[in-house]
């Protein structure tokens, strides 16, 4: 089974964060849903898709899988995943483990699994070891509003649509504490605050949300890789660490691990290295006793791909669904949506459904 053609399809896509509001806050101020899929033909007629990581920097990645990663795969054998994965790995870390050249990579090996579970006729799930059975709990992951008002709003509706867990992306006590009176004592809130402090800022910031109950605080320190750092915050501010969504590789997700800088880690998918890499992650999480918070803000095949990793590990964690509503789905309507605050996993041959056709034709770009 011989890949013939590696295609980066770019898109871009309207959506809704389900608020009024004619403010514009900096981070995670998104104009439009990027997404870069990786579509792989082979010589057998077999087509798989991937996702590369692409938000607010779709086209290098596209880039990357077209001149970087497509020209070194072309011929080989679709079924050699590990193979691939490691020879990309080794030819091109020149240009860095981590980032665009990773987003890369991750695309183009989700594929090859969704590949390899169509070839034998199984969804992923089962080639990873797992029935399928699971139903995995949710938690909504909030934009950032910085507008206690706006907060509060997101968080209740959040809970009428039968989430169990709100994470939160502010940065100030005020819309934590706007949420937390919204949720009530019972549900767990996390807080993702995107790496903005230094090491002592984030212990000042720790002391003044230590009241509001929080379940973990998410990359509280820049740079994001500065585990000795996070490990003295987690060691002394008696709030549960997360991290790991800007981590590549089961390399830095080892040296996170070792500092025992993190309660839950959290490797993403579209950006680690793919499926391949996500496993070795998880592996590593086991036999240290780390627990695994998927990262997985995603509408595409990175979504389909958390889904059924969730299912084969042992302690699954919680599925991540970023709280925003696309113009179209590239799937069937509902898959993005917990029921009953609860994911299960594709039942059919690899990912699950291919994207639409139609939608890719309408919202593609480059």
């Amino acid at each position: 089974m011989k890949i013939v053609g590696v295609e980066a399809i770019e898109l871009e896509m309207p959506f809704s964060r389900g608020v009024s509001s004619e403010r514009e806050v900096g981070f995670l101020n998104w104009g439009m849903l990027d997404f870069c899929l990786v579509r792989v033909e082979t010589d057998t007629g077999l087509v798989g898709w991937g996702d590369a990581f692409a938000f607010q920097c779709r086209k290098p990645v596209a880039e990357a899988v077209r001149h970087m990663v497509a020209p070194r795969v072309l011929g080989r054998d679709a079924r050699d995943v590990a193979g691939i994965s490691h020879d990309l790995q080794q030819s091109l870390h020149l240009f860095g483990r981590y980032g665009i050249t990773m987003f890369a990579i991750s695309g183009l090996d989700i594929a090859l699994w969704d590949l390899a579970a169509k070839s034998a006729g199984q969804p992923l799930h089962r080639l990873l070891g797992a029935d399928g059975s699971r139903r995995v709990p949710a938690y909504s992951s909030l934009f950032r509003y910085e507008d206690p008002e706006l907060v509060a709003d997101r968080v209740t509706r959040s809970i009428e649509l039968g989430y169990r867990s709100v994470k939160l992306h502010e940065t100030r006590c005020a819309e934590v504490a706007a949420a937390r009176e919204a949720a009530g004592p019972g549900v767990p809130l996390m807080l993702d605050v995107n790496c903005p402090w230094t090491p002592a800022e984030a212990a000042r910031m720790a002391a003044e949300l230590a009241g509001y109950d929080l379940l973990w605080l998410e990359e509280p320190i820049n740079p994001p890789e500065d585990f000795p750092a996070l490990a003295r915050l987690h060691g002394s501010c008696g709030i549960a660490i997360a991290a790991g969504e800007n981590a590549c590789t089961a390399f830095e997700f080892r040296a996170m691990l070792e500092h025992r800088a993190v309660d839950y880690a959290q490797p993403s998918v579209t950006k680690v290295g793919g499926i391949t890499e996500f496993r070795k992650v998880a592996t590593l999480c086991e036999t240290r006793a780390t627990q695994i918070m998927p990262h997985s803000p995603y509408f595409g095949p990175g979504f389909l791909a958390t889904l059924h990793l969730a299912q084969a590990l042992p302690s699954p964690g919680m599925i991540e669904r970023i709280f925003l509503e696309p113009e179209a789905s590239l799937y069937p309507e509902g898959m993005h949506d917990p029921v009953d605050g609860t994911f299960g996993v594709p039942g059919e041959a690899g990912l699950g459904p291919d994207p639409d056709p139609d939608v890719i034709t309408e919202y593609r770009v480059g």
